[in-house]
């Protein structure tokens, strides 16, 4: 019996004796050393009581074991839950109550912390440290190098992935087999990855752009990975020469091209550097082509989706846009209030459809039925635009519409005027209450580092470049944006802390 996502990505290196991982401290471990590992791994789930459909949640530092766990959770037919390690004690109490998990593994410092939640949810615990060492480890040493992997047909679950909530409770998207495989095998298709290929991997594993991105297409492709423990300037440099290919958020590459180090020569050996998570801006987009000589690629993908569109990799990479629809992706934008396909140029919802689409959110058949249509089309909360070459433009989140005296406002207009402006990094772009209005806008600036910005002047520029109802009724300068892990301004904790300033 066949297991699409553990034959597929896994099964077929057995016996490999090829380079799979590069560690930090010069050591390889091999594709057979890694799946030898796996099969440990997949007898102490089982000796654990975890069988196919059980779900497992795994909060623990990057490692190539963490890696493993979820290789042996596809081989024993496990659902995968993979969650972020700056998650509370009372956060991760809440995806395992949610989940169901039946096992929780986290890091042995957080063993005290976590133990009530393991045991108040009916879950067991087990750790895993970031040296590979941990009970759960103990525990599969003397397991067998082999393991019969469990049938698994391409409709079943083999992960959950939690948004990020900051609209409310998080949801679990329920991710299949076909999912993460039809994903993984597109993109290593459009961006030509093969064997050969070395990834100079600092992401994280537990989002979608560092595991079911960036390790899927490197294990479909049969290629290797320098797998850094988190995003380190002096390790990205070091390591580079020996890389082929990059995967990143926007502020990889803004630190690499801090640094004098960061030359072509140094790039003169990789062929790809992809960006997402969050968006480039235009400004690093020409500085990192002026530097090097390679062009970005950005995509775009969610949690619900993993990747929708991506930019050419033959042909022009634009600046500002995501690129278009990927093979067997159908994206459309349409009217948030009918539902309605809008023309093009216009800016809508953008609708996805495709093998990628997850199946519902977790417990919430409400939740599903509002976001995830019954002919397929998934309503991705995005706006955005396509333009008339069919590039499509990520224009913001609905959320971040703002309303203003009955007037739709779209923050990404505003920004982009705004980081164009001298002294001015990036900017930020917010809805907050008004009395009069209902909502007005606020933009947050960040200094350049030069002589700073002169708000009267950009004050100025505005009102000659905008509608009057557009224009910020505040600017204020910040020396950073909040953001995520991934690397995304959040805009609710700006929201927050600047939404009295008409109102208090």
């Amino acid at each position: 019996m066949a297991n699409p996502l553990y034959d597929t990505l896994f099964g077929r290196h057995r016996g490999r004796d090829t380079p799979f991982l590069h560690l930090p401290d010069g050591a390889t471990l091999t594709h057979d050393a890694f799946l030898q590992m796996t099969a440990r791994f997949a007898h102490q789930l089982t000796a654990l009581g975890l069988a196919p459909g059980d779900r497992l949640a795994l909060q623990v530092e990057k490692s190539p074991q963490a890696l493993a766990i979820y290789a042996a959770c596809a081989q024993a037919g496990v659902v995968f839950l993979p969650l972020n390690t700056g998650y509370t004690g009372d956060e991760v109490r809440y995806f395992v109550e949610n989940s169901g998990a039946k096992l929780l593994i986290c890091d042995g410092a957080k063993t005290t912390a976590l133990t009530p939640v393991a045991k108040d949810s009916g879950a067991g615990i087990a750790t895993l440290n970031a040296d590979g060492s941990g009970s759960f480890a103990d525990g599969a040493a003397d397991k067998a190098t082999s393991f019969d992997t469990v049938a698994r047909e391409e409709s079943d679950l083999a992960a959950f992935l939690y948004t990020s909530g900051t609209t409310g409770r998080s949801k679990g998207a329920m991710l299949t087999q076909t999912n993460l495989l039809s994903n993984a095998q597109t993109l290593a298709e459009h961006w030509r990855f093969t064997a050969e290929d070395v990834l100079l991997h600092a992401l994280p594993i537990f989002h979608t752009h560092g595991l079911f991105v960036a390790t899927n297409i490197t294990l479909i492709a049969g290629g290797s990975m320098i797998f850094l423990p988190k995003f380190d300037l002096d390790q990205m440099i070091a390591q580079m020469p020996r890389a082929t290919a990059m995967m990143g958020v926007p502020t990889f590459y803004t630190r690499l091209l801090s640094d004098d180090r960061f030359t072509a020569d140094l790039t003169r050996d990789m062929r790809l550097f992809v960006s997402g998570s969050a968006p480039l801006l235009a400004e690093t987009h020409v500085q990192f082509e002026k530097r090097t000589g390679h062009r970005i690629l950005e995509r775009y993908g969610m949690t619900e989706t993993n990747m929708n569109t991506s930019n050419p990799y033959d042909g022009e990479r634009r600046a500002g846009t995501v690129g278009f629809p990927l093979p067997g992706v159908e994206l459309k934008i349409t009217d948030p209030a009918t539902g309605d396909t809008l023309p093009q140029g216009e800016i809508g919802q953008i609708e996805v459809r495709g093998p990628n689409v997850f199946k519902g959110y977790w417990k919430m058949p409400e939740k599903t039925a509002e976001e995830l249509r019954e002919d397929g089309f998934f309503i991705t909360g995005d706006l955005g635009q396509i333009d008339e070459d069919g590039y499509v433009s990520i224009v913001g989140r609905n959320k971040d519409l703002i309303i203003s005296g009955g007037y739709n406002i779209y923050p990404k207009e505003i920004e982009v005027l705004l980081d164009d402006q001298p002294g001015v990094l990036e900017s930020a772009v917010i809805g907050v209450p008004h009395p009069d209005f209902g909502e007005t806008v606020v933009g947050v600036l960040v200094p350049d580092g030069t002589s700073g910005p002169d708000l009267d002047a950009i004050a100025q520029q505005i009102t000659e470049a905008l509608a009057r109802f557009k224009h910020p009724r505040k600017l204020v300068v910040l020396d950073e944006l909040p953001r995520n892990t991934m690397g995304k301004v959040q805009k609710n904790i700006l929201r927050d802390r600047f939404g009295d300033l008409f109102t208090g």
